[in-house]
């Protein structure tokens, strides 16, 4: 059943991801045009992340901050960085959009644990490593239940949940609650990196959940 499950899984995946770039073509062109007029030429934004089994991947990302410096060459704060083109993609998750590139290449879900850094790897624990068992996706189980408002711990306990729970209905139930934050934006912060603070380790025993 599981092997079904993933089958189907990658060709909805794959169907939903192709047709959805070619239903928002304009309204991603037209972001494209103007994040580049605001990031000097740089629409997008790159960077490694873990994938299935902790495999590097690059994922895809609207820029929504500009590379600006202080007098020593160090990046401003994004509070003096993020554009404000920026800042309303953030707020309906536009910036997410490129990652459905990724999802056509098989590096990514539409639905499953965040792709968090490689470096993070070595940091989990025994029961939060499980995280990696699963493709990444664009949405997941703990970005309905919080999002960036929770914990490193708690986002992995979601995490590891929906790796041991894998489903079409909670993949439905996660889709669902999807689409309603993007129509009502909450527990969104700037930035993933910034407002929330990097995962250094764990500082409790793991969850048997």
């Amino acid at each position: 059943m599981k092997n079904i499950y993933k089958i189907i899984k990658r060709i909805a995946d794959f169907t939903a991801c192709l047709i959805g770039l070619i239903i928002i073509s304009p309204l991603l062109i037209t972001l494209i045009i103007i994040l580049s007029i605001a990031n000097s030429g740089k629409p997008f934004f790159y960077q490694e992340r873990a994938g299935l089994k902790g495999k590097p991947f690059t994922i895809i990302k609207l820029k929504t901050m500009t590379d600006k410096t202080d007098e020593n060459g160090e990046l401003l704060p994004v509070v003096h960085r993020i554009t404000k083109v920026g800042s309303f993609c953030r707020k309906y998750s536009l910036d997410e959009i490129p990652q459905l590139i990724n999802v056509l290449k098989g590096d990514m879900s539409l639905i499953g644990p965040r792709p968090l850094f490689v470096a993070y790897i070595e940091l989990y624990n025994e029961e939060q490593i499980k995280r990696l068992n699963a493709l990444p996706g664009i949405s997941g189980w703990a970005q309905v239940n919080g999002r960036n408002a929770i914990s490193w711990e708690e986002k992995f306990d979601y995490d590891v949940y929906y790796v041991k729970h894998q489903s079409f209905s909670l993949d439905m139930k996660i889709l669902i609650k999807t689409i309603e934050k993007v129509i009502a934006p909450k527990d969104i912060n700037n930035s993933d990196e910034v407002d929330m603070p990097r995962f250094t380790g764990s500082r409790h025993e793991p969850s048997n959940a």
